[in-house]
């Protein structure tokens, strides 16, 4: 115990000057302080007096030290780092971008990356109509609905939804930087909701930038996707999820006819989505938002994008023909339910359309007889060997095949089968 609070009370070497003797607060009372109890001793030492340490009590004290910073050194650095990075906000003193994105994780900066660089790509659109002023009597554009697009090659060319232009007198297209100028339509494809626009480059104050295009082909489930858009008016939202489901089917609002190999995702879509890009991590458009399954109309959990390699198909035709040509049958069929009551699979002609190539090749729609019953036509069983049950297997065959294939018709009429060559021509 001695030797213990000599090392913590002597500093200064004998013989210093520091090193002074006790000084008695009465000369008269006081014993030399070397006669006195060592408690004593201790307290009546002046503060700054220490007593001189030897080596033994110095080495342990050190070695202690040592050990302790070993010990504690990186836990201190990253909290002294950590409290650096926190301490601007609880003062309220203004932040560094680059000390704000130095403790953003690698996700998180890929995800700010990906929309800064994807954002120029994305338009807000407005379709207006003419309606006359009950009044005046004169003719004034209002909104008819909002929408978003992307831009598809840098000769102006953007493309949305069908439905998002449908029905509108005029389409003003408004750019990332806020700019907006009139669109003219170039053509739309009603059957897979795909439309494109182009914007006078001469306009325009720079290039355009346009977004990368993807593959739909090679999807998995539970890959991460982004979503540009601009719901409820609110200009370049970013929404982010996954891929939920590959291989959807969604009816085309336009004509009733089966989109397929859609793209289910559960990222945020919502009104006003509708023709903006759906984007894969490395910042590729792999589809269109084009619907939201919910009974309120807002999103649900339950979005769906058309595939990317059908909007590339649609788009090409539309800028190169100003439409889509399509291979056709010239039929019309009844609906799958229709078939269903009878017992049988496969799709029901209604009316082969006369001049057409299912009626060229002989196949017989449903006609009634002098009482008024109905005769049934021709059943569609399979084609090139490939059996079909639905309608949705016959568009299926049909998106695959182009103008002028010949197609080999299994049809069960009356109560036999029959094979017919049907040559696809265009449609008008």
């Amino acid at each position: 115990m001695p030797a213990l609070m000599s090392a913590r009370l002597h500093t200064t070497p004998p013989g210093s000057s520091a090193a002074l003797a006790f000084r008695p607060s009465s000369a008269s009372t006081a014993r030399p302080l070397a006669q006195r109890p060592r408690c004593q001793q201790q307290q009546e030492r002046e503060p700054w007096q220490p007593t001189q340490p030897t080596q033994q009590s110095q080495q342990p004290q050190q070695l202690a030290e040592e050990v302790w910073w070993h010990r504690h050194r990186r836990p201190l650095a990253a909290t002294l780092a950590a409290l650096a990075a926190v301490t601007p906000l609880l003062l309220g003193l203004p932040i560094d971008v680059a000390d704000a994105r130095a403790v953003l994780t690698a996700e998180e900066r890929n995800t700010i990356g990906l929309f800064q660089r994807s954002r120029p790509s994305v338009v807000y659109i407005t379709s207006l109509t003419t309606r006359r002023d009950a009044f005046t009597l004169n003719m004034l554009e209002i909104p008819q609905g909002e929408g978003s697009g992307f831009v598809y090659d840098k000769n102006g060319h953007i493309v949305t939804n069908y439905h998002v232009i449908r029905g509108a007198s005029d389409v003003l297209i408004t750019l990332a930087g806020g700019k907006g100028q009139p669109a003219k339509v170039v053509g739309y494809d009603e059957d897979k909701d795909v439309a494109v626009l182009q914007i006078d480059m001469k306009e325009m104050d720079g290039p355009l930038v346009p977004l990368p295009l993807g593959t739909s082909s090679d999807l998995e489930v539970g890959q991460k996707v982004f979503a540009i858009g601009n719901p409820f008016g609110l200009d370049h939202t970013l929404t982010t999820g996954v891929i939920s489901g590959t291989g959807r089917e969604i009816n085309s609002g336009n004509t009733g006819r089966p989109i397929q190999d859609v793209i289910q995702t559960d990222a945020a879509i919502n009104p006003g989505n509708s023709g903006g890009p759906l984007l894969d991590s490395g910042g590729a458009m792999i589809g269109i938002n084009t619907a939201i399954y919910s009974q309120s109309g807002n999103s649900a959990g339950v979005g769906f994008a058309i595939p990317v390699d059908v909007v590339k198909s649609s788009v090409e035709q539309i800028i190169t023909f100003g439409k889509v040509v399509r291979p056709i049958m010239g039929i019309s069929f009844a609906p799958d339910q229709s078939i269903e009551q009878l017992g049988v699979n496969g799709v029901l002609v209604l009316n082969a359309r006369d001049g057409g190539p299912a009626s060229k090749a002989g196949i017989k729609g449903s006609t009634r007889d002098e009482y008024g019953r109905l005769v049934l036509g021709d059943i569609i069983l399979a084609i090139d060997g490939t059996r079909i049950n639905s309608a949705s297997d016959l568009y299926r065959i049909l998106d695959k095949c182009s103008v002028g294939d010949k197609l080999d018709v299994e049809v069960l009429r009356a109560d036999s089968k029959e094979h017919v060559v049907i040559t696809l021509e265009a449609s008008a």
